[in-house]
């Protein structure tokens, strides 16, 4: 997509999702440029768990990963999301040695793209192919991407799979097992169910570094497309839904308001404590990322649980 087109986009989705009850903005736009970086800093935090989780995980279980995901044909990963890269590199490093991989990286953040493909630039061995795109528009290019005697890996981490609620992630799933052949693979990371102040402190930790990733969304809106948003009348608020297992972030506005966004051609009015809901993180338990596995057309082939952070990898063939 253009520049232009990007932007369109992205005041048409603020414009309606601004007028739903309640208000909402999708997660998918927190991650610009500072998003993205303000995210990397928020993996480091001693509260945030699930990078540290995910990465030990991987370190320790990458060769069995990549002995179970290679076979007779050459291999092509897919990562959705790509971050940092830093835990592809692990799982690269881990394949790389059986000759050249091919690597196709799938983000609609072009810092997040550039960072993942510098890193893994010291593999001399693998050939990147970058998709700035959806999932449903990177995953639908797929099929044309990969040779027909080549095996797929799609990497799906960090718990992005909780970005969803649990229907609309049993239809990416689906759409995932549509991209892929017989006995291609998906690996899988969740974060499980752990006690309410841990996950509480997680989404809001004390050094405002979460509250600085959930207000950038509104700055990011300021600067793409004319709003007015005051960000000192918006309030970073974490909240445990226990009967749905999800964490809402959300910013409430302090005062009644009225917002004006240009280049969506609306205003906003907000009561004193009315919110914009910015992200749900799902989260679950071990059996159910099995079951949300084999709901959407995969065979569970092997799951590893880090039982102290509460954080799981599983690994998935398209059967």
């Amino acid at each position: 997509m253009t520049t232009t087109t990007l932007i369109e986009t992205f005041a048409g989705d603020v414009c309606r999702d601004l007028q739903q009850t309640p208000k909402q903005l999708q997660s998918q736009y927190l991650y610009d440029e500072l998003g993205s970086s303000l995210f990397e800093s928020i993996c480091r935090l001693p509260w945030y768990r699930i990078t540290r989780a995910e990465a030990a995980l991987l370190a320790r279980h990458a060769p069995t990963i990549a002995a179970l995901s290679s076979g007779e044909r050459s291999l092509a990963v897919v990562e959705l999301g790509v971050g940092s890269g830093e835990k592809l590199s692990t799982i690269v490093d881990a394949l790389v040695r059986n000759g050249e991989l091919a690597v196709h990286l799938i983000d609609v953040s072009p810092a997040a793209l550039d960072a993942t493909e510098t890193r893994l630039a010291r593999f001399p061995h693998v050939r990147v192919r970058r998709h700035q795109a959806t999932y449903d528009e990177g995953l639908a290019s797929l099929p044309a991407s990969i040779e027909s005697n080549t095996r797929a890996l799609v990497l799906f981490l960090g718990s992005n799979i909780g970005n969803f609620d649990v229907a609309t992630a049993r239809d990416l799933l689906r759409a995932i097992r549509r991209a892929l052949r017989d006995g291609d693979n998906l690996l899988l990371g969740a974060d499980l169910i752990k006690p309410e102040a841990d996950l509480l402190a997680a989404y809001d930790d004390p050094l405002g570094v979460t509250a600085a990733f959930n207000k950038n969304l509104l700055v990011r809106i300021n600067r793409e497309l004319g709003g007015q948003f005051d960000l000192g009348t918006f309030d970073h608020r974490a909240v445990w839904n226990a009967r749905e297992h999800r964490i809402e972030m959300h910013l409430v506005s302090r005062v009644r308001q009225d917002v004006w966004i240009e280049s969506a051609d609306l205003r906003v009015p907000f009561a004193a404590g009315e919110s914009i809901w910015t992200e749900s993180s799902y989260k679950y338990t071990d059996e159910a990322i099995a079951s949300l596995g084999t709901a959407a057309g995969f065979a569970l082939t092997a799951q590893w649980v880090d039982e102290d952070a509460r954080f799981a990898l599983t690994l998935l063939t398209a059967a």
